[in-house]
């Protein structure tokens, strides 16, 4: 335990205290006593014909010990840099009661120049123990000093000894209550600081390991902080801008973002539920941005802090429930219409069946009834797609082995006559097992399979991946895991640009002769399932259609 009664008190803690320290103090109380004892001897010495050899001597021995007690309590204190305990600083009074009697004694005794020393022993002694401590040195000095007086100088025994002894006292209560005050005040200033680094390093922890960007500028533009999840996002160090103008890098990434930093900064209102767009490395992405002001304590300007998150699975997701909704309101519309059609249509086809069988009839009239056969045939087939699309819906659910579906699913497209010499189809993955409709998700593969081929003619190679899904896979904003992954690639050259926004909406193509409602059947089977569908896809580099399906209870394949 250290002088201050704290267990395991560091000397950086202590530093920070608004007391001296201890081993400052005691520094000036080692070279203090020193100076005093080698005066004093010395000035005895120059005027020894006067001094009686016996004085001289013990102010001799007095200057050798306070050298020597000196030495070694600096050694300890600053050489070993060991805290100083009570015991230690009691150890140091004492000495420095028993040099400053010594000294008093030959010089004088109560008319000594040399009194005022037990003064600075006892405030010593104050601020470095605690009050009663303190008290308990000042009685002691007190008590030599009667002491002294008493048996070396009796005559001398009167009202200005106990003044001086008053005065003692005084200085103690008064120097230890201001130093226990100090002291109290000290601490608690000490655990204020605690609880500050603590919020620091909590709070610059937190900013470390968020997934969201922030970065702070100031009046003038200039970069005064950038979190880690920012210079992921922005794809930039901030080292490299700390201190200089960064607005029109942010720009260049981000017009939104440094936009709404700069819009802040001026008219000081912060920004919140904004969105914009963040393109780097050939990447784009959507973000959402907030932005408020830090007010400066010293007056200055305050700074803008934006904080910023890349929101494109929620995005995406937003969109996948769109339209799902979207799809519905269509499959229903759809359901109804067929019916509606479907009726009359076969009554209009039975007609002109028999007018087209009727004798008589010319050459021009057979034609056309083969023109409305025809066409009716190919509406009833419209209709009858129409029908399949508004009955998406899982009609039996049973354990699903996906594997085994995608493969017959392949073997299924590989008889189309889509199919060329030159169409590649595989099957890769285990055998997770999924709660489904196995009819359902067999349509689902046969579409994007059978997809793939006509798109490219038949020329393409094409991947069915099955296996369980990894965390990394599952966009955040998903709530899937464990979850089986479907994905479809193609080495083709990819959905052109106009159509990828309405891609899964139903009547839109990009085969003539395409109804538009295969991936439309295919988004509502994989939504009935519970899980989401993923369109990855470019000029040049194919397209991956990924459907993430939640898995059942984990099992051995």
């Amino acid at each position: 335990m250290d002088i201050f009664g704290t267990p395991g008190r560091s000397a950086a803690r202590r530093a920070e205290s608004p007391l001296p320290r201890p081993q400052g103090l005691l520094q000036w109380v080692y070279v203090g006593r020193v100076l005093v004892a080698l005066a004093v001897f010395l000035a005895a010495a120059f005027s020894f014909r006067a001094v009686p050899p016996e004085v001289l001597l013990t102010l001799a021995v007095a200057a050798l010990a306070s050298l020597a007690v000196s030495g070694a309590s600096a050694f300890y204190t600053h050489i070993l840099r060991r805290d100083p305990s009570a015991t230690f600083v009691y150890g140091q009074a004492m000495f420095d009661l028993a040099l400053v009697t010594t000294v008093v004694h030959v010089t004088g005794g109560p008319e000594s120049d040399f009194i005022p020393l037990y003064i600075l022993v006892i405030a010593v002694a104050a601020v470095l123990l605690p009050l009663q401590s303190g008290l308990l040195v000042t009685f002691l000095a007190s008590a030599v000093l009667i002491a002294d007086v008493v048996f070396g100088y009796p005559a001398q025994l009167g009202v200005a000894l106990w003044l001086q002894i008053a005065v003692f006292v005084l200085v103690a209560v008064a120097t230890g209550w201001v130093a226990s005050r100090v002291r109290v005040i000290g601490g608690e200033r000490e655990a204020l600081e605690r609880q500050v680094r603590r919020l620091q390093l909590e709070a610059g922890d937190i900013l470390r390991n968020i997934g969201s960007g922030v970065v702070t500028v100031d009046a003038a533009g200039r970069l005064l902080y950038a979190n880690p999840a920012a210079e992921d996002l922005l794809v930039f160090r901030a080292d490299d801008y700390l201190g200089r103008p960064v607005l029109a890098m942010l720009d260049a990434r981000s017009h939104e973002l440094a936009g709404a930093i700069a819009t802040t900064q001026k008219d000081e209102r912060r920004r919140v539920r904004l969105e914009g767009r963040v393109t780097v490395d050939g990447r784009s992405f959507t973000i959402g941005l907030t932005t408020t002001l830090l007010q400066s304590v010293d007056g200055a300007p305050p700074s803008a802090t934006a904080i910023f998150t890349d929101i494109s699975d929620q995005k995406r997701l937003e969109e996948l429930n769109l339209r799902a909704e979207r799809l519905e309101a269509v499959a229903e519309l759809s359901a109804s219409l067929a019916h509606e059609i479907k009726n009359p249509l076969a009554s209009i086809r039975s007609s002109v069946e028999q007018l087209g069988r009727r004798v008589g009839g010319g050459e021009d009239e057979r034609l056309l009834s083969e023109l409305v056969l025809r066409e009716s045939d190919r509406l009833s087939r419209l209709l009858n797609e129409f029908l399949e699309f508004a009955r998406v819906r899982v009609a039996m659910s049973k354990p699903v082995d996906l594997a085994l579906v995608a493969r017959a699913a392949v073997e299924i497209v590989r008889q189309h006559p889509a199919c060329t010499p030159e169409t590649n189809l595989r099957v890769t993955g285990t055998c997770p097992a999924i709660e489904g409709d196995e009819d359902l998700l067999h349509r689902v593969v046969v579409n994007l399979v059978l997809n793939a081929v006509q798109a490219t003619n038949g020329a393409v190679r094409v991947v069915v991946e099955v296996r369980e899904a990894s965390r990394d896979e599952i966009p955040p904003v998903v709530d899937l895991h464990p979850a089986v992954l479907l994905r479809v690639t193609d080495d083709g050259p990819g959905i052109p640009a106009e159509l990828r926004d309405r891609l899964f909406n139903p009547f839109v193509t990009g085969r003539v002769g395409g109804s538009g409602l295969g991936l439309a059947v295919v988004h509502r089977a994989v939504q009935a399932h519970r899980g989401v569908v993923l369109v990855d896809t470019g000029p040049g580099r194919g397209t991956a259609f990924t459907i993430l399906l939640p898995a059942r209870a984990r099992q051995e394949c």
